[in-house]
């Protein structure tokens, strides 16, 4: 850290009433050294991330930080004040003030110094040396570890005490040395070694906006506080020093879990089924022990947390045993789900466009030259207008957020602009897929190059998408663009070309992808297919007539769930029957996944079932030439439906087949001797149980 701080970065009698001048004053000493260009923007990014979240601690300590394009490289600005100066904290004013200044590329080796200090500023032998030492170069050297906090200590004129000792008991939970600064596990190898017993274990989670100070405070508080309860604390810290997944066996082997964070936590799935507090990072910094008794009291009543809805595939990918073929469905999962908003909010924009101004509505001029209030044909051209910009997104962001599950962050910028070239190209769906896991390859590739450490800084914000970027590009214009255009135009021309026996095996095949897994990667796939189609200002008709099968078939699992347990409600569990009542709403608005409860609980039954009305729904639409422009909506947009009528007859054809088939299959379940007496479904739960069956079987 020698170059971090200097004697001239440090003021031991600041004289600042605010904290707006306090970081003022430290900030022109690194303009005058050069370590800042432009002390107005600077002061304003300081004044930026101020207003997210003050950065008072208690304890006595301001820890002004932020990063900013006017940094030309990590500094630590130093001031002591004897008045004190309001940050925000609980406790009362600052006296010891770090203005921590961070290019906006700063490199991990940087990072990991600056979350070294602020890991130390919980150490209460650490501040108490701060508010001793007399001399500006010794208080350098104290910050950058060239000196001991003992050895400065010593120094320290006979008498010396702290400007404010009783903020030193509250600065940390308990007493550790600074050679705890850097690590991550507590040792309480003398709590557990008399009598045996295992500790109490946490997993704890910290993250920060910035990543650079408040993150790595919390985890110093939290495991001191372990240390001092006898409880073992093992950290992630999610910050910009780096983020390494804590071992798989370490969060299996924890009785509680602590999150203590502003920005959300990555793979925040892999905490689920424990324990769990759940609190923003200060609260780690400032009450751990609170903390550690809540989720050990959580852990003794037996509140657990309760599987997190899954996230992104982008935020589940990542584990080194999985195999290539589940990662590329992860990557292709990825792009589609932050694709999908785009579609629903531009169809049925597009769609309503249409509905209010009419099919003739793609051809008026722009609303910037043309608009009246009280035209309903201006308020149509408005929304289709809208429309059609967001359905330019679809195959960007689909390339983008497929190089993203790959690369996270760098690959996005490789992968909009390979998305965006094959839109120029008119490479469209295809292209974007290519373009995406083009662009996740190579920034994969990039990375796995080894930079000298003079360039690590650029390399995020320079280097990887100047370089992705041109690779990218090159690949897409003069290499696989003009044969993934050519493939796009077949496919599209033999669509267009479907008449007959041809769209209604085609509908066929769509209605059983659609029901196949419920929402799940197969279902994508079929809807994907067909969003692609309508996703231009004017879709041929066998796109929207192919977007109105997969929707007709997405709506039947659910609506026949429903139908069923109402039919035959002594088919089903009582749990069933009231899932039931919500698939009407689920299946009625074109929400698979409404069917999934009945699925899980009998899927050889529900599923295949499923499948065969699904089918039955899509080529019955493909037949009756029913015809959709909006990509969602379910029965809310059957006015936007060519031929509506035939179009509902396909879907309740295929809920009835469906339902029949559910209910034949569940009824064909061993039965209870006869004579009996018992119903239906209160014999067969008889048989099962008498045969060790699981009743849902």
């Amino acid at each position: 850290m020698s170059e971090m701080i200097t004697a001239d970065l440090v003021d031991l009698d600041l004289s600042a009433e605010t904290k707006e001048a306090a970081a003022r004053a430290l900030a022109e000493r690194m303009v005058t050294l050069g370590r800042v260009t432009d002390l107005e923007g600077f002061l304003a990014d300081v004044a930026a991330r101020e207003a997210q979240m003050p950065t008072g601690l208690d304890g006595g300590i301001g820890i002004p930080h932020c990063r900013s394009e006017h940094v030309t490289e990590p500094t630590l600005g130093f001031g002591r004040s004897a008045a004190g100066i309001d940050f925000g904290a609980p406790d009362g004013p600052a006296d010891l003030i770090f203005l921590i200044a961070a290019p906006t590329g700063a490199d991990d080796a940087h990072l990991t110094i600056l979350s070294s200090l602020a890991r130390q500023l919980m150490n209460a032998e650490f501040t108490s040396a701060l508010r001793a030492v007399d001399d500006a170069a010794a208080a350098a050297a104290l910050i950058r570890g060239d000196e001991s906090p003992a050895a400065a200590a010593s120094t320290a004129p006979e008498g010396t005490e702290s400007t404010d000792g009783s903020k030193d008991s509250v600065a940390v939970s308990a007493a550790a040395s600074a050679d705890t600064a850097t690590g991550t596990t507590t040792d309480t190898t003398a709590d557990t070694g008399a009598s045996g017993e295992r500790p109490f274990r946490i997993v704890a989670v910290t993250s920060c906006p910035t990543g650079i100070a408040h993150t790595y405070m919390a985890a110093e508080s939290l495991e001191n506080a372990g240390r001092e309860a006898g409880v073992e604390v093992v950290v992630e810290t999610q910050g910009s020093a780096g983020f390494t997944r804590l071992d798989p066996a370490v969060i299996a082997a924890a009785d509680g879990v602590i999150f203590a964070h502003d920005v959300p936590v990555r793979d925040k799935d892999r905490f689920a089924g424990k324990p769990t507090v759940d609190v923003g990072v200060k609260a780690g910094i400032n009450k751990p022990a609170e903390l550690i008794t809540e989720v050990r009291g959580k852990a003794e009543r037996g509140e657990v947390s309760a599987g997190s809805a899954p996230g992104t595939p982008v935020e589940r990918s990542g584990e080194s045993t999985e195999g290539y073929g589940t990662k590329l469905r992860k990557w292709l999962m990825s792009g589609v789900s932050y694709m999908v908003p785009f579609v629903a909010a531009g169809g049925l924009l597009i769609a309503l466009g249409f509905a209010i101004g009419g099919y003739k509505i793609n051809k008026a001029p722009s609303v910037m030259d043309h608009f009246m209030w009280l035209q309903a044909d201006s308020w149509g051209a408005l929304f289709f207008q809208i429309g059609v910009v967001s359905f330019g997104f679809l195959v960007p962001v689909l390339a983008g957020y497929i190089a993203y599950g790959m690369a996270d962050r760098p690959g996005l910028v490789p992968g909009f602009v390979g998305g965006a070239i094959s839109l120029t190209i008119n490479a469209g769906f295809l292209g974007g897929l290519a373009a995406g896991l083009i662009a996740g390859g190579v920034v994969i590739g990039i990375q796995k190059v080894k930079i000298p450490a003079s360039l690590r800084g650029i390399m995020p914000v320079v280097v990887i998408p100047l370089i992705s970027a041109a690779i990218v590009g090159f690949l897409m214009f003069v290499v696989i663009g003009k044969p993934i255009a050519s493939a796009q135009k077949g496919m599209t021309d033999w669509l267009n070309g479907l008449t007959g026996t041809n769209a209604v095996l085609l509908g066929a095949l769509l209605g059983l992808m659609m029901c196949f897994d419920l929402g799940g990667p197969v279902n994508k796939v079929a809807y994907t297919f067909a969003t692609a189609g309508i996703a231009v200002a004017s879709p041929s008709d066998s796109a929207m007539k192919i977007m109105a099968a997969v929707m007709a078939a997405g709506m039947v699992p659910p609506l026949a769930m429903a139908l069923a347990t109402t039919v035959r409600g002594r088919l089903f569990t009582q749990t069933e029957r009231e899932n039931g009542k919500a698939a009407w709403v689920l299946g009625a608005s074109f929400i698979s996944e409404g069917a999934i409860p009945f699925a899980a609980a009998d899927p050889l039954r529900v599923i295949p079932s499923a499948m065969v009305g699904g089918a039955v729904t899509g080529s019955l639409s493909m037949a009756f030439g029913a015809t959709l422009r909006a990509p969602h909506g379910g029965i809310f947009v059957v006015p936007l439906i060519g031929n509506p009528f035939l179009y509902l007859i396909a879907i309740a054809a295929g809920v009835c087949v469906t339902t029949a088939l559910v209910v034949v299959l569940k009824g064909m379940r061993k039965q209870a001797p006869e004579g009996t007496g018992a119903g239906v479904a209160d014999t067969a739960i008889a048989a099962k149980v008498d045969s060790k069956e699981p009743v849902a079987a």
